[in-house]
């Protein structure tokens, strides 16, 4: 038994080095060959958000772990992101914007291309669907603000939250999002349906427009 895998049934897996989990991953805890997995993590900076977005086919050749190997990272990390995902959408109220990040950032983060979703909730802020409304490229989605409105309606929701994510790493808006923001919250307000928030979700953080004071 390697020295990582002795660590970890003596102390918990939780207490693992972040290169010490992957050198679980990787079969690689014996001693003297923790190089390996310390210069996969090294190759994305050292962080672990970096080595989770890699495609298979820079992760292969990362630190020279090979196919099989980087087909087991990449099980790994979505098994994480499907457990988590399945917490927070068990939970049908929100209760901030928080709940909503929690909600998204897993799917959000990992994609290299933009995604534009919208939560329809009911007065007491219960969930009744969340639905993609559009899929673009790195830098741009094209938003339909009158299919959201439409769908609203069919669903009777009183109330939405739009989100979507920002590939290139800032969560900053965009003219075009504050643009968008206000279309959708004015065609919306026609129908007395409220936009409670439009959030941007980066790997470098996430933009709420209502605590920055952009919808009114």
């Amino acid at each position: 038994m390697s020295e990582v895998a002795e660590k970890s049934l003596a102390r918990g897996v939780d207490k693992l080095t972040d290169a010490e989990l992957l050198s679980l991953l990787l079969e690689d805890g014996a001693s003297g060959r923790e190089e390996v997995p310390s210069a996969l993590l090294a190759s994305f900076g050292g962080q672990l958000a970096e080595l989770a977005r890699a495609d298979i086919a820079r992760l292969r050749m990362a630190g020279g772990i090979g196919l099989k190997r980087a087909l087991r990272i990449q099980a790994a990390i979505e098994l994480g992101r499907r457990v988590l995902s399945t917490e927070v959408q068990e939970a049908r109220t929100i209760t901030s914007s928080d709940d909503v990040v929690r909600m998204f950032r897993p799917d959000m983060t990992a994609k290299t291309y933009e995604e534009c979703w919208c939560l329809f909730l009911t007065s007491s802020n219960r969930i009744i669907e969340r639905m993609r409304m559009s899929q673009g490229g790195i830098q741009a989605t094209v938003v339909d603000h009158r299919l959201i409105v439409k769908r609203a309606l069919e669903l009777l929701s009183t109330q939405i939250i739009l989100v979507h994510n920002h590939p290139s790493g800032s969560a900053e808006p965009s003219g075009q999002d504050k643009v968008l923001t206000q279309k959708i919250a004015r065609a919306a307000a026609l129908f007395d349906i409220r936009l409670l928030d439009h959030l941007i979700i980066s790997s470098e953080g996430d933009f709420s427009f209502r605590q920055a004071g952009l919808l009114y």
